[in-house]
């Protein structure tokens, strides 16, 4: 039986700084080049009963830091790109808004359908966000997405979501990955060498982050001539696994779903026997996570 225990939730102070990017220890798979991000994200589906079980929680704090700089009401309209399995839309189903959910994977959207069954101002359309036409909806108050912006096509992301939003509002999006806290876990970095074995280890000048020093995509958003950023922060909590609860959440990472069975397999065992051999049997894993929020401008009309 797994177990996963939040420790803590607080904000960083934002610092505006743009760091080097970074390879996540154990998100292997997230980052590679559009020649094959379409195909990875797709592996998602294959993990959707596991995704809700052991994907984290956000920190609450995200989504009121969220609310409040797009200054949302109850009745406000939002549009979630790739909802997987609903994990970052019942925190604000619960709030009431009326929310828009497009997802790609077929098992994922039946999963998000049945977790968010409760709420009848949820709706999930099985769809790719670049196929979704601005034309068949209402202007939205707010576009968002829960660790799936960076699997859009950099050439539509921005535009589509221009198109859908209405003057002056809003997007948001935010990931989620490894950072490692002074004194944290070393279970990470003694884990590498099964990594290396596998062929599976990590490139060359990857990092271990700090919380706080994730990069941010604040140029991103300004080069895109269409928003203007207004809010980025910097969140960082702890949860606490024992293997199963481990195990299954690398089974839900692109880079670990696409391994051969035989690396998962020696991967796997060797978590086991690690952590067979602490008296708690529990490890913990530091999340940071970069929210990021933008105004949409308002362009001149065409000539």
């Amino acid at each position: 039986m797994s177990l996963i225990v939040v420790r803590h939730a607080e904000p960083a102070v934002s610092p505006w700084d743009d760091p080097s990017p970074v390879a996540a220890v154990d998100d292997r798979g997230d980052d590679r080049g559009m020649t094959d991000q379409r195909g990875l994200g797709m592996t998602f589906d294959s993990a959707a009963d596991l995704y809700q079980q052991t994907r984290p929680e956000y920190p609450e704090q995200l989504y009121e830091a969220m609310i409040a700089t797009a200054a949302l009401g109850a009745d406000d309209r939002l549009l979630e790109v790739g909802c997987a399995s609903g994990k970052a839309t019942l925190p604000l189903a619960r709030r009431g808004f009326h929310i828009t959910c497009v997802e790609p994977g077929p098992a994922l959207a039946t999963v998000a359908r049945r977790n968010l069954a409760g709420f009848p101002e949820v709706e999930v359309v099985q769809s790719t966000f670049e196929d979704i036409d601005p034309l068949e909806h209402e202007p939205f108050d707010l576009v968002f997405a829960a660790t799936a912006w960076h699997w859009l096509d950099p050439a539509v992301r921005y535009r589509r979501t221009w198109e859908l939003l209405r003057p002056g509002g809003h997007v948001a999006f935010w990931g989620a990955t490894h950072v490692f806290p002074e004194g944290g876990d070393r279970f990470f970095a003694d884990l590498q060498q099964v990594y290396d074995e596998i062929g599976e280890g990590l490139p060359e000048g990857a990092t271990y982050p700090r919380p706080g020093e994730l990069p941010d995509q604040r140029e991103d958003i300004e080069a895109s001539g269409l928003f203007e950023p207004v809010l980025v922060r910097h969140f960082d909590w702890e949860v606490t696994y024992d293997a199963d609860g481990y195990i299954g959440l690398l089974d839900t990472f692109s880079g670990h779903i696409a391994m051969e069975e035989w690396q998962r397999r020696r991967l796997y065992s060797e978590i086991r026997r690690r952590l067979d051999e602490r008296a708690d049997g529990l490890l913990r894993r530091g999340w940071g996570a970069v929210l990021h929020v933008a105004r949409r401008r308002d362009l001149p009309p065409a000539p």
